[in-house]
Parts: C-alpha cells; sequence; structure tokens
C-alpha cells in the first residue's frame, strides 16, 4: 500500500471517527467530562501511593478531598451567594419602574424621541405579549418533550462520580495500553506530544482556575468598596464566566448597571462600577494570565469563543466546560504539525 492510500485510509477512519463521536455525543458526555477529572485527579493519586497507599484507597482519598473542598466552598460562600442572589431577584419590579419612570425620560429627552403610547417596558410587554405568550408555549411543548433528554442528564450528573473512579484508579494501565498501541517508528513523536500536552493541558488548567479566582476576588472586592448592592454574587459570577474572554466583564456591567439604578444618584457608582471592571481587565491582560496561564498556551480570543461555542453545541454543558481544555490539546498538536511541515518546506519563509 501506497503513502497516498495509507493517508487516505487514515482521513476516512478519523472522519469516520468524527461522525460515530458526534451521533454518540450524548452518551459519551459524562466519560469525556469524567476522563477530565480523572486526569485532573491522577497526579494527587500518584503522589498518595509514593507513601506507600494502594490505588484504590489513594483514589478514596482524593475523591474525599474534592468533595470536602467542595463542601468547605457550598457553606461557606454559597449562604452569602443564594442570599444576594434572591435579594437581586426580588429587587428586579424596582429596578424595571425605576427604569421606565426615570432613565427612560431621560433617555427619551437626550435622543429627542416624543414620548408616546408606544415607548416604555409596558407598551413593549403589551405589543409583545402574543408573541412572547406562543413562544413560551412552544419552550414549554419542547421541555414536555424531551424528558428523556432531562433524565439522560440528571443521569449524566450520577454517572460522573463512578465512571471518575474508575478511570482514576486504572488510569496507569489505560494510558500504558494506549501507549503500546502506538507503532515503534512513532513511538518518541507519540512520547513527546503527550508530554507536551500534559505540560499544556494541566498548566492551562490550573492557571485558568487561578485567574477565574482572582477576577472573581478582584470584582467582588471593588464593588464592596465602592458600595454596590449584591457585590459578592455580581463579582463571583463574573468571575466565573470569565473564562470567555470579555464575558465576565460584560455581564458584570450589565448586572452591576441594572443594580446601580435602583440607586438615587447612580452617576458616581456607575464610575466605580467601570473602574471596577476596567481594573479587573487590565490586571488580566497584563499579570494573571501572562503569569498563570502563560503566553506559549494562551489561545486567540476568537478560537476561545468559537471552541466553547462548538462545545455546547455537541456536548452541551459539559461541552462548554471542556471546551477550552480541548482547544490546548488541539493547539499543541496544531503547532506541532506546523513546525513539522515547515521542517519539511525549508523555502517557505515565515
Amino acid at each position: 500500500m501506497g503513502t497516498a492510500d495509507r493517508r487516505t485510509n487514515w482521513l476516512i477512519a478519523v472522519a469516520l471517527l468524527g461522525w460515530l463521536l458526534y451521533l454518540l455525543a450524548p452518551v459519551l458526555t459524562p466519560f469525556v467530562a469524567s476522563a477530565l477529572l480523572a486526569y485532573i485527579g491522577d497526579p494527587l493519586a500518584d503522589r498518595l501511593q509514593k507513601y506507600r497507599l494502594p490505588r484504590s484507597l489513594a483514589v478514596v482519598v482524593v475523591f474525599l478531598l474534592t468533595f470536602l473542598v467542595l463542601a468547605l466552598l457550598v457553606l461557606l460562600v454559597g449562604p452569602l451567594i443564594r442570599s444576594q442572589i434572591s435579594a437581586l431577584m426580588s429587587a428586579l419590579p424596582d429596578i424595571v419602574l425605576r427604569v421606565e419612570q426615570v432613565w427612560l425620560p431621560r433617555i427619551m429627552d437626550l435622543t429627542g424621541v416624543a414620548p408616546g403610547d408606544d415607548v416604555g417596558i409596558g407598551a413593549f410587554l403589551s405589543r409583545y405579549s402574543d408573541m412572547a405568550g406562543s413562544w413560551g408555549s412552544k419552550v414549554l411543548l419542547s421541555v414536555t418533550r424531551s424528558g428523556g433528554a432531562l433524565a439522560a442528564a440528571v443521569l449524566s450528573l450520577f454517572l460522573v462520580p463512578i465512571i471518575t473512579f474508575y478511570l482514576l484508579r486504572d488510569w496507569d494501565k489505560i494510558m500504558t495500553h494506549l501507549g503500546a498501541l502506538v507503532p515503534s517508528r512513532q513511538r518518541a513523536t507519540a512520547l513527546h506530544l503527550a508530554r507536551e500536552t500534559d505540560e499544556v493541558l494541566g498548566a492551562f488548567l490550573r492557571g485558568q482556575l487561578l485567574v477565574m479566582l482572582a477576577l472573581a476576588i478582584i470584582y467582588s472586592l471593588g464593588l464592596s468598596i465602592i458600595g454596590l448592592k449584591f457585590a459578592i454574587a455580581i463579582g463571583v459570577v463574573s468571575g466565573l464566566v470569565s473564562f470567555v474572554p470579555y464575558l465576565g466583564f460584560v455581564f458584570g456591567i450589565v448586572l452591576a448597571g441594572l443594580t446601580v439604578a435602583l440607586e438615587p444618584n447612580p452617576f458616581w457608582l456607575m464610575i466605580g462600577v467601570v473602574a471596577t471592571f476596567g481594573i479587573g481587565q487590565l490586571l488580566e491582560g497584563s499579570l494573571l494570565t501572562p503569569k498563570l496561564v502563560g503566553d506559549r498556551i494562551g489561545l486567540h480570543p476568537v478560537i476561545v469563543i468559537f471552541a466553547v461555542a462548538a462545545g455546547g453545541q455537541l456536548f452541551g454543558f459539559f461541552g462548554i466546560l471542556l471546551a477550552l481544555p480541548a482547544a490546548a490539546v488541539l493547539s499543541v498538536i496544531v503547532r506541532f504539525a506546523y513546525g513539522r511541515y515547515l521542517a519539511d518546506h525549508p523555502d517557505i519563509v515565515v
């Protein structure tokens, strides 16, 4: 078999594998999520094994530590965030009323729009209430029909810890068997790619989590200093969604702006809000991301947004969470292929 035929067969195999993965996406979601969790927990389990702990006992210790940390976070931070979010939801009618009675007339004066019955939130709701009702009934019907999908999502949530335990227990064996499948001629290249991927993925995950935590603290402190209501809830949520470039910035300013609308003199508060999120973005771009994530494994914002959108389309919520790690791994493969291509074509000047 010639080289061209071999490459064609590989392309066909990859295409069939991609098509199969797309069809099995709902089933694969808990397995992919569990594999990522097992990958994250494997270094700690390996370290515990060095202290003469059996592998199964080391995995149990990792699970207990993980759930202990999550429980502490929920017990310490959860009630505060929940109370602030509840207060924010309770304040939404007042916010809408203030926007309708105070801000909308000011905007109309600035833009020169004449007041009338067709302007305002009430007019908007009355005009589009029938359309909203029709959409709502369609959504409700869709949710009712997709009870199987909801049941599958709940089942996946319970399957993830079980699958993670077994994958983490046998992780080293699985990696050994996968390595044995690589032909001896390509083994050195495969090991090089595996080491670089492991380094990039580990650094990316740790760094991204630290960036999100740091931004949540910065936003919460800044909004608390200026005296904004619901500062911690807005700051934490904005930090958590900041894995997508500028999403935390925009999301936080919108939430904080709605809260500021309740204040009698919101001008200086709004300046403080913009300053807080501006400082957060400045620190993220100049200090946090370069130091914690690293420029070498940084992904272009357009690639990040596309990866998150594609992951959500293919694998749902877990796909959104797994999109950036997958993009980081693909970046290693793309850089390797690009370097190999340049080496094979020395006449190309970059």
